[in-house]
């Protein structure tokens, strides 16, 4: 990562107003969906240059939700994200590029059951923060990727009779964000 100017604002992500989904397909004919809802982290802004700035997420693993308990539980499984060797899972931006006023993309180490790997979000949301009602100022950012569960050792499945698979290896994310930064 660049070196951050001075003259940078720095924003807590705010966990209320946050969250991380994912989508991935089941028996080959539909998706089943969930999300994560411990998250924390910060932005770090350079409004000199938005390139430069930086964000960190980090995801308490054993808040995945399905609404399904056991299938949350076999979740964080060794099967799966093993929550009692691997906690959490990780993003720490080393770069981002701006295309528009309100898009652009944010390259990062991704971590998962110890496995880090690059990944890029398209994102959308501007980096003009709002004042709220209690003098907080706030920004909010949809972030996108696909990302392959296999690639982060998460291989558990069986073939099915038709010749699919229980668990498709692609996982659509879906990240939604809002940071606030004290007036």
């Amino acid at each position: 990562m660049t070196e951050v100017a001075e003259g940078v604002l720095t924003y807590n992500l705010d966990a209320v107003h946050s969250s991380v989904q994912f989508s991935v397909r089941h028996l080959a004919i539909s998706h089943v969906r969930g999300e994560f809802t411990g998250l924390s982290g910060t932005l770090i802004v350079d409004p000199s240059d938005p390139t430069n700035s930086e964000v960190t997420v980090t995801i308490d693993a054993s808040t995945v939700n399905t609404r399904t308990p056991d299938r949350d539980a076999h979740l964080k499984s060794a099967d799966f994200f093993d929550v009692a060797n691997y906690p959490t899972i990780t993003f720490v931006s080393t770069s981002i590029t701006k295309t528009s006023d309100e898009e652009g993309t944010v390259t990062g180490d991704l971590t998962i059951h110890g496995v880090t790997k690059s990944e890029t979000l398209a994102v959308e949301g501007s980096l003009k923060d709002s004042k709220d009602p209690w003098g907080n100022w706030r920004l909010g950012f949809t972030g996108k990727t696909k990302i392959k569960r296999s690639d982060f050792g998460l291989t558990y499945n069986a073939v099915l009779e038709t010749g699919g698979v229980v668990i498709s290896d692609s996982v659509e994310l879906t990240v939604d964000v809002q940071f606030v930064r004290p007036a």
